[in-house]
């Protein structure tokens, strides 16, 4: 009788110590091992897109270890502290993407990365963090909301780094840091005929865009209306990514057995097209599974906003919240031919060490406005 009552008392212990380790490391278990469970299946299906290749691997388990740390030391930081470096982390970031247009690296064509020695990085990643952080320190103190004279300042807000970034050219990440900002807006109540108005002056000025996008950027976009008018050129991907999404069928043909990656048909398998590569090994279940793990990091991380204490804090989980929705969707509409190509990597999954650790911090972000919260008393 003794001993099962000690059994019965130690399994609430346990679980009241877990409890308190996660909250004292700032960790959002859910959040963490949904995080987990995709990264693994991403390193599953890179050694598989590699042709069995534990360097690749190995790289991007290494990547992976420093986006956790990174993650993790980001989650210390209590979000008042994160709203007081708003300002110079977006100056900052302005800043080096001046540096990246006068004496950036240039690599396949596109000047992007800022050479440091040891390594190169793409300061364009951090605005995928600090658009958003600037724009919800922005409103943090106005009424919502917000009158158009505070939408027009957040759009210039958005607009400069924007243009700064398609300037390298780099229209994926262009693209996802104007989301960023403008899920900010969308999440602080902007109105419905200001969203009407902002699309209406898009369409408008698409002619604009259109006379100063780059020729291969323009042959996108029409390659997406028509893949077939070019088979063995600009339509190549489309069409090898769409072949290996169909040859995987309901169930996949298994893992390391797809055709299209193995057989060198499928061009960038690891990196921005690797979720065809999953698609042909797992099938339609396979990646109904992987979504279903990615809508469960996105309801987390909108929950996560939903408990958010300040307006700072719920405006930026939430907009957080809605990128990451946004950088997965526009991956699956590019390989699967619903969407142009942009270049946009999938989150977790794609072979790559700047977009591992931006993705990482903003759940880091994400982690520390959940687990710094002040509970009040009921």
């Amino acid at each position: 009788m003794s001993s099962r009552l000690l059994i019965g008392d130690t399994e609430p212990a346990r679980g009241a110590g877990m409890r308190r380790l996660t909250v004292r490391l700032h960790i959002d278990p859910p959040l963490l091992i949904a995080v987990a469970t995709v990264a693994l299946i991403g390193l599953a299906i890179l050694y598989s897109a590699t042709d069995q290749d534990m360097q690749h691997v190995w790289k991007q388990i290494l990547r992976l270890g420093v986006a956790t740390v990174g993650m993790f030391m980001v989650a210390q930081v209590p979000p008042h502290w994160l709203k007081r470096i708003t300002p110079a982390a977006f100056a900052t970031g302005i800043l080096l993407l001046i540096a990246v247009l006068i004496v950036g690296y240039t690599g396949k064509g596109a000047q992007r990365w800022l050479n440091l020695g040891l390594f190169r990085f793409q300061p364009a990643e951090i605005m995928k963090l600090a658009v958003p952080m600037m724009i919800a320190w922005y409103l943090d103190d106005r009424a919502l909301p917000p009158r158009g004279s505070y939408v027009a300042v957040c759009a210039l807000m958005i607009l400069v780094p924007v243009g700064l970034i398609a300037k390298q050219p780099d229209l994926g990440t262009a693209l996802l840091v104007t989301g960023a900002g403008f899920f900010v807006l969308f999440f602080a109540g902007l109105r419905w005929r200001l969203i009407l108005g902002l699309l209406l002056l898009g369409a408008a000025l698409i002619p604009v865009l259109w006379h100063f996008m780059h020729g291969y950027q323009r042959q996108r976009v029409l390659i997406f209306l028509n893949p077939e008018s070019d088979p063995l050129g600009s339509g190549y991907h489309i069409i090898q990514s769409m072949i290996a999404l169909g040859s995987g069928g309901l169930y996949g043909k298994g893992w390391l057995n797809g055709t299209q990656s193995h057989l060198n048909f499928l061009p960038e398998g690891s990196t921005d097209f690797i979720l065809a590569v999953f698609g042909e090994e797992f099938g339609l279940f396979g990646i109904l599974v992987l979504f279903a793990l990615y809508l469960f990091i996105v309801v987390r991380s909108l929950y996560i906003a939903v408990q958010a204490q300040t307006t700072f804090t719920r405006l930026l989980a939430g907009g957080l919240a809605l990128t990451f929705f946004f950088y997965v969707f526009v991956n699956a509409g590019m390989v699967t031919g619903l969407l142009p190509v942009v270049g946009l990597p999938l989150p977790l999954i794609s072979y790559g060490g700047t977009s591992m650790v931006t993705v990482m911090a903003g759940f880091g972000i994400l982690m520390s406005i959940h687990t710094h919260r002040k509970l009040l008393p009921t």
